[in-house]
């Protein structure tokens, strides 16, 4: 009888999303601690990339859950790194040979090029824009050296 890897995979992705649920709850309380919002991009592009379903099914739930409690359009996220996907990441791959240099370019797009998408968007549908402080350049290089070093 063979066991069913389904089941490891969907405990251990429901296991990892419950612990990135506290972290971000604990991100919007202590403001030292980065929202890893560019882990979960580069998460995301992994499991489209790699075309894993569970996987992409929980990053996109998360991303729900982090842009309600940061207070974001609904799907603004998720619209964002599809458009990113298909329209940057082909260029980027193509153009940049180093992996290293890729993920800091990655990095930026999420935080910096967000920022603009969302500024965009409030623009359109009259919201209020976001607030940007120096904590983003903080959270920037906190990922990208748990980026270089872990992904």
């Amino acid at each position: 009888m063979q066991r069913n890897i389904t089941y490891k995979e969907f405990i251990n992705y429901t296991l990892w999303s419950m612990a990135y649920l506290l972290y971000l709850s604990l991100s919007t309380i202590y403001l030292f601690l980065p929202p890893m919002l560019s882990i979960l991009f580069l998460i995301f592009l992994n499991s489209l990339e790699k075309q894993n379903s569970v996987k992409l099914t929980f990053i996109i739930l998360i991303l729900l859950v982090f842009e309600a409690q940061k207070g974001f359009l609904a799907f603004s996220i998720i619209i964002y790194f599809l458009i990113l996907y298909r329209f940057f990441i082909p260029k980027i791959n193509k153009n940049i040979s180093s992996k290293k240099i890729r993920i800091l370019i990655y990095i930026l797009l999420s935080y910096i090029g967000y920022i603009i998408f969302y500024t965009l968007l409030a623009q359109i549908f009259i919201l209020p824009s976001l607030s940007v402080d120096y904590y983003i350049i903080y959270y920037i290089v906190i990922e990208y050296f748990i980026a270089s070093v872990f992904l």
